[in-house]
């Protein structure tokens, strides 16, 4: 597909989603894991229901979906999955929230406190019906001394491994909750395929020991994910030569009626299925020089690639333009009237002019919806999900602000 094209018909700034590589992105996964066991796409990845759709339909195995809100619930029901699809996560589930999830089909929650599994199991008995609850367990500690760390520390997610035979026994009896297993999600994003595989190793043997040791339930392992993907810069997301068989030997041993799903087993996924489907286009609007360091200011900012919006995962970004040759030191802000709004700090980027089209790779995870879209009320980017040389549609988020009655 012509990004140049693209940006003339649509405007900028733009996000080009490509569903030949969502579909190439789950295979290769799919291939990489032990045969049998479960994907589920964390949709707060990409929210965009054509590309939430495209890894339910297709060639090949679908993926479940993990969700943790009723805004993602409606996305999942637009793209055509039911309920028995989903695994309902999050620390602070509201009585809303879980009775909106359970009257959608929804019986599958990762609970992440005895309060959590109190609050689900409450509003499931409100119904009649059972809630099968996976703990979420923060281990003490870890393997992978890289990546983005996810457990071994204090946090307001998960039991703590060491404290959860104490709180045991409160658990077993929760009226409309069935202890159905456990769910770990170690680290995100994995340096190497190594450390992806030692952290794995490690949490099969943390589940194996806690199941059998307290005598818990485990018709579901949730062992959680940490599939690398490039973000903002070339690059091409990994693929696991080794990962397959290695988890094979590790199921194997520690937990060896998996094959006949006992346990079942599943993974998450959600920068690695999507991210590098997605570019983005931006067009600079402006180029200034202030006490000699050179500002380029494109129309796309921080409301639009927020890198969910101040947590230091983007910069710096790494960006191609039409006439890509000579480089120079430059700093890529966007259009927005903060000092924040910044892509780039002192880069690498081609000589650029007012009106050159800059293209932003691997920016199909933790676009929009990770960014700070209502901040200084700019429309938000328009999204264009093509497969080949076909536009398949064309859609940009919209708020509106809801009237309540003060009576």
């Amino acid at each position: 597909m012509e990004y140049a094209a693209l940006a003339a018909r649509f405007g900028t700034p733009l996000y080009v989603y490509d569903l030949d590589r969502v579909d190439a992105a789950r295979r290769d996964l799919i291939e990489a894991l032990p045969p049998g066991t479960e994907l589920y796409y964390a949709v707060k990845a990409n929210p965009h229901p054509e590309l939430v759709r495209a890894l339910r339909t297709g060639a090949g195995q679908p993926c479940r979906v993990e969700i943790s809100s009723t805004g993602e619930l409606d996305v999942i029901r637009q793209a055509g999955y039911s309920g028995a699809d989903v695994l309902y996560t999050g620390p602070g589930k509201t009585d809303a929230e879980i009775s909106a999830a359970l009257a959608a089909g929804v019986r599958t929650f990762s609970v992440e406190s005895p309060g959590d599994l109190t609050a689900v199991g409450a509003r499931a008995a409100a119904l009649g019906i059972t809630a099968h609850c996976l703990l979420r367990v923060n281990s003490a500690s870890a393997s992978a001394s890289t990546s983005i760390r996810m457990t071994g520390t204090p946090s307001q997610f998960g039991f703590d491994s060491e404290t959860l035979p104490e709180v045991l026994p409160g658990l077993r009896d929760v009226p409309g909750a069935e202890l159905a297993g456990l769910h770990f999600y170690p680290l995100s994003n994995a340096r190497d395929e190594d450390s992806l595989i030692a952290e794995f190793r490690h949490t099969i043997g943390l589940a194996a020991d806690l199941s059998a040791r307290l005598d818990l339930p485990l018709r579901l392992l949730d062992i959680g994910g940490g599939f690398a993907a490039p973000y903002a810069v070339p690059g091409h997301r990994p693929r696991y030569e080794k990962l397959r068989t290695e988890l094979e030997h590790t199921l194997d041993r520690d937990l060896p009626g998996w094959r006949d799903g006992a346990p079942r087993i599943a993974f998450e996924s959600g920068r690695h299925l999507v991210g590098d489907a997605g570019t983005l286009l931006t067009r600079v609007v402006n180029v200034k020089v202030s006490r000699g360091r050179k500002y380029v200011i494109a129309d796309a900012g921080i409301n639009t690639l927020g890198g969910m919006s101040g947590l230091g995962r983007l910069l710096p970004v790494a960006v191609e333009a039409e006439a890509d040759g000579e480089r120079e030191r430059a700093s890529l802000v966007g259009p927005l009237c903060t000092p924040g709004d910044i892509l780039g700090r002192d880069i690498q980027l081609p000589t650029l002019d007012r009106d050159d089209l800059v293209t932003i790779p691997n920016v199909g995870a933790y676009g929009p919806t990770a960014s700070l879209l209502m901040f200084l009320g700019r429309p938000a980017p328009t999204e264009v999900v093509v497969r080949g040389d076909e536009v398949l549609s064309v859609s940009r988020l919209v708020h509106t602000r809801e009237q309540s009655d003060p009576a």
